[in-house]
This record gives C-alpha cells, sequence and structure tokens, in this order.
C-alpha cells in the first residue's frame, strides 16, 4: 500500500509519512482479548525491558492461520487490513467451505485473488506448500520450523527467504538475516514476500504517536545518573570513563553476541547471520 506524505501545516506534521488505504475491520470470530505485560517489569518488580508503559491504544489480537492446512480447498482474498499487533498486513479469506481466516499478506496480493495450500497447489504468490514441491531460487515466506507447528520464520513486514538447496530429506534455506538454515523438506512455507515493504519509509512524525504504540522516551546512557546507567555521572558532558561501551547491566555493547550456546539448532545452521 501506499505512505501519505504529511504536508507541514503543524509542527506535529513535519516530515510525518504514515499508512494510507489502510483500515482496520476484524471480524468477530477471529479476534480475541490480548494481556499486555505493560511496563516491561518481570514477577519481582524489576524492568527488564526499558522503554515500555502500561499505557497506549487498547488493541485485539487478531487469530492469524500461520498453519496454512486448508489442503485442496482454495479461498479468495476479501480484504487487506491493518494488524495493530504486526507491522505486515493480514487478509481476510472466505474458503469455499464457508469458513473465514486471516493470513499474512502476500506482496502484490489484491482483493479477489485466490489461493490454496497443499501438494497439489500451484506455484503462485500467497499458496502455502511443501518445501519438498517448492523449486530452489523460490522466494518464500512464514516458514515452519518443525512440521504441523505454523509458520515461525520470514513473517515480518518486507520479509523473504529462499530456497537455495535440496539433499535428502533437508532443505536450506537463506532467512532475511543472511543465515543459511537447515530444514526438513516436509515443512511448509508460503510462496512469495510479505506485503507492507515501505514500513521503513514511515515516519510518526510526533512523540504522542510513539506513546500511543505503548512506548516510553529512549535517552542516552551518559545523561544519567551512575546508578541507573554504567555511562552515567560525571560534571557536564563526560566521557563514559570506559574502554568500550556498556549495556545498562554492565555487558558489553554494540557487538557482543547475545545467541544461547550451545543451542539446539546450532548443528543446523550451515553459514551464521551477519552481525
Amino acid at each position: 500500500m501506499a505512505i501519505h506524505l504529511y504536508k507541514t501545516y503543524t509542527p506535529s506534521t513535519r516530515n510525518g509519512a504514515v499508512d494510507s488505504q489502510v483500515k482496520s475491520n476484524p471480524r468477530n470470530r477471529l479476534i480475541c482479548g490480548r494481556h499486555r505485560c505493560g511496563k516491561g517489569r518481570n514477577a519481582r518488580g524489576i524492568i527488564t525491558a526499558g522503554h515500555r508503559e502500561g499505557g497506549g491504544h487498547k488493541r485485539l489480537y487478531r487469530k492469524i492461520d500461520f498453519r496454512r492446512n486448508k489442503n485442496g480447498i482454495y479461498g479468495r482474498i476479501v480484504t487487506i487490513e491493518y494488524d495493530p499487533n504486526r507491522n505486515a498486513y493480514i487478509c481476510l479469506i472466505h474458503y469455499g467451505d464457508g469458513e473465514k481466516r486471516y493470513i499474512l499478506h502476500p506482496r502484490g496480493a489484491k482483493i479477489g485473488d485466490t489461493i490454496g495450500s497443499g501438494t497439489g497447489a500451484p506455484i503462485k504468490m500467497g499458496n502455502a506448500l511443501p518445501l519438498t514441491k517448492i523449486p530452489l531460487g523460490t522466494a518464500i515466506h512464514n516458514i515452519e520450523i518443525a512440521p504441523g507447528k505454523g509458520g515461525q520464520l520470514a513473517r515480518a513486514a518486507g520479509a523473504v527467504a529462499r530456497l537455495i538447496a535440496k539433499e535428502g530429506k533437508s532443505a536450506a534455506l537463506k532467512l532475511p538475516s543472511g543465515e543459511v538454515h537447515l530444514l526438513a523438506q516436509n515443512c511448509s512455507a508460503t510462496v512469495g514476500q510479505v506485503g507492507n515493504v515501505g514500513v521503513r519509509r514511515k515516519d510518526l512524525g510526533r512523540a504522542g504517536s510513539k506513546r500511543w504504540l505503548g512506548k516510553r522516551p529512549v535517552v542516552r546512557g551518559s545523561v544519567m545518573n551512575p546508578v541507573d546507567h554504567p555511562h552515567g555521572g560525571g560534571e557536564g558532558r563526560a566521557p563514559i570513563g570506559r574502554k568500550q561501551p556498556a549495556t545498562p547491566w554492565g555487558y558489553p555493547a554494540l557487538g557482543r553476541r547475545t545467541r544461547k550456546r550451545k543451542k539446539y539448532s546450532d548443528n543446523l545452521i550451515l553459514r551464521r547471520r551477519s552481525k
């Protein structure tokens, strides 16, 4: 969808750029309440996820069909809607048996297009198939890690992965991060790229729009007190006083790897992602 650029008629609309032509009209049977943890605190009341607050606009969770298990039954795209819980758009699908489901919006899909899933579905944008039936070099998204569990990889706006090799019961995929990962060939994936590729061009334009998303202001550690951040303290604009930058908890920042050592999937990674 298009990005609408505001004209500068108030300070808050200067440089503003938002989505246009996409509304939210959720179906009652496809939504549910959503518990939000609030201010990013753990059970002891300690802030473990910074820059969050209990406010923000009220949201309803849209039940998205990540499994795509309506094999052999084709559906039609009826609407393309905004989802407040993700940066990608969603599509409402009316299937031939009368069921309605939400799926992630594939890039280029339009209202009225037909989609399907299963081994017999054609290699067409928006269709979900096992990796065994997808040709090499195909762009895919919403990829399963375990068969039948539902898509977990490449689900963000504009995300796309590539199927680059098949050998035995495994398939090698190049993920959006650049990582080359092995998966079972009976895992399913959706053909095409996730829509809303222009999400990076959005500019909220004012602080209030950020607060509607439940996010608090972010400030530099060097302007905090020593009790709040390792970079804090000092008189005036003092340097951080360390050999290298640190996180609020004292760990090295800017390049320290955070992946768990000896993770179960280490032997499935053929090439690590770039930093």
